[in-house]
């Protein structure tokens, strides 16, 4: 499983977060809306999750994590074992 970069998950958290405030702020401001929503996609994109909340916490998970690997656990994700060619295939 690929993992994005996490400098650029950090960013595309921070803007989710930025958007999120001031969508909460003027809530009838479409283009605010508009683009906290834009955001919300990218981070799911990015994440592999289909609602922005999960995408966010993953993110965040993903951040506090050291390696790739607690990333993995976390998600109680196990990577497919690796398949040998059989010797008839070689």
């Amino acid at each position: 499983m690929l993992l994005p970069a996490k400098t650029e998950v950090a960013r595309q958290l921070r803007r989710y977060r930025v958007w999120e405030r001031v969508m909460l702020a003027s809530p009838a401001d479409r283009a605010a809306r508009g683009t906290f929503e834009d955001s919300g996609y990218t981070l799911c994109v990015l994440m592999g999750k289909r609602c922005a909340r999960e995408a966010a916490d993953a993110a965040e998970r993903y951040l506090r994590s050291t390696t790739p690997a607690a990333y993995l656990q976390e998600q109680d994700v196990r990577p497919r074992p690796t398949v040998r060619p059989s010797a008839a295939a070689r």
